[in-house]
């Protein structure tokens, strides 16, 4: 039956980034649909433990600074002496810094790019290595954004991360498809989270938004969940290297 194919249990997912927002939405999606869900974060996910372990399954708290990639060996250590083995990453952990271009600061791109896109090749490739050690392959999902097929204005670093993402979520695939590894991407739209505080507070920005999505609205963390259960599951095995935009129709307009 094609549900059967949507099915995680017995699966372990690590999720970074995912005690509030889009990440926590998604780690409670995999939970939802059978994984143990390993969580990365710098700050208690306590609302994310206690919705996964609602779900009947198991959660393990990680805290680390992913800017540092010095902490990544022992994260997958970590996640594998709790499951067993590690059979998706979701590399959704961000941050985002706004000034005009012309006064962009080193500081504020190296902070960005570091996280948004260093951390993410080399927590990918911790976790493939994983993958190709157990034989059985497995999944990673990226998170990119609008700004990995657009400019944007006012987040330099930012656009050049996400840009990045897509790129090496390509890469990635080419490479690792031999060992039944997808890497694919998630690119969210305009989402009602921490990230987007500024832009929904700024009426003129807000308006300008929503005139421009189809849908009529800002997402939502759960619009993310069936997207991030199709790419994590059996069901997207012959998709890699692709990129989902979940944005209401904005790319569209």
């Amino acid at each position: 039956m094609i549900l059967d194919q949507f099915n995680l249990k017995g699966r372990v997912a690590i999720v970074t980034g995912c005690n509030t927002g889009l990440g926590q939405g998604m780690a409670v999606a995999l939970a939802q649909a059978g994984a143990d869900v390993v969580g990365v974060n710098v700050t208690d996910p306590d609302e994310t433990r206690d919705a996964v372990l609602a779900t009947g399954r198991r959660f393990l708290d990680l805290r680390a600074n992913l800017s540092d990639v010095s902490c990544l060996a022992d994260l997958v250590a970590q996640a594998k002496a709790f499951g067993g083995r590690i059979d998706i990453l979701v590399n959704n952990a961000g941050i985002i810094r706004r000034d005009d271009a012309i006064k962009f600061s080193e500081k504020d791109w190296d902070d960005v790019v570091d996280l948004n896109l260093k951390t993410v090749f080399f927590f990918s490739q911790a976790v493939a290595r994983e993958y190709i050690a157990q034989g059985s392959g497995g999944k990673i999902i990226n998170i990119a954004s609008m700004l990995s097929y657009q400019g944007g204005i006012r987040v330099p670093s930012y656009t050049a991360s996400k840009s990045g993402v897509m790129g090496i979520t390509r890469l990635m695939a080419n490479e690792w498809a031999q060992h039944r590894i997808n890497v694919n991407a998630i690119a969210p739209g305009y989402m009602a989270t921490n990230n987007t505080a500024q832009l929904r507070a700024d009426e003129s920005r807000n308006s300008a938004i929503l005139d421009r999505i189809p849908a009529g609205r800002w997402g939502l963390p759960e619009d993310l969940a069936g997207p991030v259960v199709f790419l994590a599951s059996p069901a997207s095995d012959y998709v890699n290297g692709y990129t989902v935009a979940v944005d209401g129709g904005w790319l569209a307009r």
